[in-house]
């Protein structure tokens, strides 16, 4: 790996990239799948205001052949659920007709959520890939109902997913030939994540409950379906609930089959780290059992208490993490293609693809309480590295001895990956072309640095075109969240800025994803704090280097990162200029902002209780110290955005302009959180590149 302080690991000098070429022309590619020969997938298009429409083309099929709209004109494919959606469309194979038994195994169904009017319709793909119409499942509603997060129940031909309704998460089933969603589950507050065993016997999901986040504590429940479709005797089989238990999260139930049996398997942090766990026989459990009502957290009861529970074998123990956090649904770091189980894994914060290659004669089970078991000496399987040249990684999907997933590299746009797993062979279809040549390309560099109390700390640098030294500019980014992490996918808007002659550092400060969990929790109760203090230092560290000038460093964000650089302005003198897109500038109105759901009680984790803490609020937000910040700063928000109030900007800005501060406010009249127009993503990098230029005069 080049050496960031190193001269020689310079990109080769680059005219300047155009904004129009770098952000607001390459779709987002999610949430692929592999099924009945066909790779599917959701494509957001910025040109078309963020719509997002679902493709397919052949599995396998050569990397110029024409991708098929199935969705094209003004249908937009979009969840509302919890905010952030996910899991907007469901794929699934038909079983036979119930009413004449004639053979449909061959057919092919997709059920989306609708954005135009927010219902759930299904399109109906015949065995010779033929689409036709569109066709809708339920009605309108007037209410503030949200359908997402959905699965295909072939054999009792439905739709089972997340009806978010009233402030609570439920399961619904909602026929196949249209009608009312019929609740099946009434989860105590959140719930996710569907996955209905290879029999159809057996129903696995996720649940958690505030003030924790889904990556903090979270619970899979595991239930029988009954004759009629209903769910039986829920049973809590992983974590606890907020009152007692051992935190711990677990990630994305995936059934597979060992010894000619179904078992679970999850991703969960017990260790340490987001490791694999799998339950043998989880087919075979809920044949006896206390009534439904009973259970721990079903129909809104605890999720606290636990009886014993069943036996979790650790499969891969190791220092990586095999899941992300679960801000939307939709998200896959394991597949099952029938046979084999593969895995995305992420260690120091680039990702990995392999293979667990199982090893029945050594498996091991150990009896416990409904938690998942420690790791034992000597692991029953093994990983088994796939060499791409990719290491950012996402929404992995598999089918008969294929894969598919979201892969990109530092030269690489993001792009879909399809990988033949009995030779190797792999295609990648980038959703754009990359915007340089591969030696032009400023690639990430790994950047350790003490950070807050001199814990090692982690950034990608990427350094400017012609090579860092000690007068270039500096760009430091925190990314969102702030539970997220910094990538090192091809991000064009970064080479926007090296293109320029500026350097850009990433930084993975403490609270990031993909370091495990203790460097996860750095953040708790300290959000303002250690961020801050990362990202300053990450700074520090390149101008100390020599690779930038200690009086031409500006800081950007959006959202949580946003914060970051507000208060980075306010309580450390290391940036000259500061660049906010949609940005908490008010802690306390933030938490009493009861308008979004899904993070009504993140900030109890992140600063503390409230309205117990609400002193280390008002210590924390920007808006409070108003009268600190000296530096310009330009502003982009949104006002559909539901999330952060429009307001919490333009406080700010005011609070700024009274004190002589130079200011500049771009607002958006039909964007929310998160820009989606291509228009409106140029004129935000075109607008902060204009503006820190001006001001360091360059």
């Amino acid at each position: 790996m080049p050496d960031p302080t190193s001269p020689s690991a310079a990109p080769h000098p680059v005219a300047p990239l155009p904004a129009a070429a770098v952000v607001g022309r390459t779709p987002s590619l999610k949430e692929p799948q592999l099924l009945g020969g066909f790779l599917y997938w959701q494509e957001q298009r910025p040109q078309e205001k963020g719509r997002t429409t679902l493709q397919r083309r052949r599995a396998g099929a050569p990397v110029d052949a024409a991708a098929e709209e199935l969705t094209p004109g003004d249908w937009n494919l979009r969840s509302r659920v919890h905010g952030y959606g996910g899991g907007a469309c469901a794929l699934g194979r038909l079983a036979a007709e119930p009413e004449t038994g004639a053979e449909r195994t061959d057919a092919t169904i997709a059920v989306f959520v609708h954005d135009g009017d927010r219902c759930l319709w299904a399109l109906d793909l015949a065995p010779d890939g033929a689409a036709g119409a569109p066709r809708r499942l339920t009605e309108p509603r007037t209410d503030d109902a949200a359908f997402g997060g959905g699965l295909i129940d072939g054999p009792r031909r439905r739709w089972i997913g997340v009806l978010e309704l009233e402030g609570r998460d439920q399961l619904v089933a909602v026929p196949l030939a249209g009608g009312q969603p019929e609740p099946l589950h009434a989860a105590a507050d959140f719930c996710g994540y569907p996955a209905l065993s290879p029999s159809g016997t057996h129903l696995a999901w996720l649940e958690w409950q505030q003030p924790w986040m889904p990556w903090q504590r979270s619970q899979l429940w595991l239930a029988r379906l009954g004759a009629g479709g209903a769910l039986e005797r829920p049973e809590l089989v992983a974590g606890a609930g907020s009152a007692q238990g051992e935190a711990l999260s677990v990630f994305q139930p995936l059934w597979i089959e060992t010894d000619g049996a179904a078992a679970l398997v999850v991703a969960n942090d017990r260790s340490g780290w987001w490791n694999l766990e799998c339950l043998a026989g989880a087919e075979a459990r809920g044949a006896t059992g206390g009534d439904a009502s009973e259970a721990p957290g079903a129909s809104g009861a605890s999720a606290d208490a636990a009886s014993p529970g069943p036996a979790w074998r650790p499969m891969l123990p190791m220092p990586a993490d095999f899941a992300m956090p679960q801000w939307v649904f939709g998200m896959a770091t394991h597949a099952w293609d029938g046979r084999q189980l593969l895995a995305i894994a992420c260690q120091e914060g680039r990702w990995q693809l392999g293979r667990i290659a199982l090893d029945p004669s050594t498996e091991r089970e150990q009896p416990g309480p409904a938690t998942i078991q420690a790791a034992p000496d000597t692991p029953p399987t093994r990983w088994q590295p796939i060499p791409i040249p990719f290491d950012d990684l996402a929404y992995l999907t598999a089918e008969n001895g294929r894969l598919a997933c979201v892969a990109s590299g530092p030269t690489s746009p993001p792009g879909l990956l399809e990988l033949e797993l009995t030779t190797g062979a792999w295609t990648h279809t980038p959703a754009a072309a990359a915007p340089l040549a591969p030696e032009a390309i400023s690639q990430p560099q790994p950047l350790w640095f003490p950070g807050h109390g001199d814990r090692p700390t982690h950034a990608w640098f990427y350094p400017p075109a012609g090579g860092a030294n000690p007068q270039a500019p500096l760009l430091v980014k925190g990314h969102s969240g702030p539970t997220a992490m910094a990538r090192t996918g091809l991000n064009p808007a970064i080479q926007f800025w090296t293109s320029r002659g500026w350097g850009v550092v990433d930084v993975n400060y403490g609270g990031s994803t993909g370091f495990g969990r203790a460097y996860r929790e750095r953040l708790d109760g300290q959000w303002g704090v250690v961020d801050v203090a990362d990202c300053a230092a990450a700074a520090r560290a390149l101008v100390e280097a020599g690779r930038a000038a200690a009086g031409r460093i500006a800081i950007e964000g959006g959202s949580a990162a946003g914060f970051t650089v507000l208060a980075a302005l306010c309580f450390t003198d290391v940036f000259r200029a500061g660049g906010c897109r949609y940005a908490v500038t008010d802690l306390a109105a933030l938490a009493q902002h009861d308008e979004h759901r899904f993070e009504a009680r993140y900030l109890d984790g992140l600063v503390g209780p409230w309205p117990a803490a609400a002193a280390t609020y008002a210590e924390r937000s920007p808006l409070q110290h108003a009268e600190r910040i000296q530096a310009p700063v330009i502003f982009f928000q949104g006002l559909e955005d539901t999330v952060v109030p429009p307001e919490q900007t333009e406080r700010m800005a005011e609070a700024l302009r009274r004190n002589g501060v130079p200011v500049e406010v771009h607002l958006f009249a039909e964007e929310g959180h998160g820009f989606r127009s291509s228009a409106t993503q140029i004129q935000v990098l075109e607008a902060t590149e204009a503006f820190f230029r001006r001001h360091f005069q360059l």
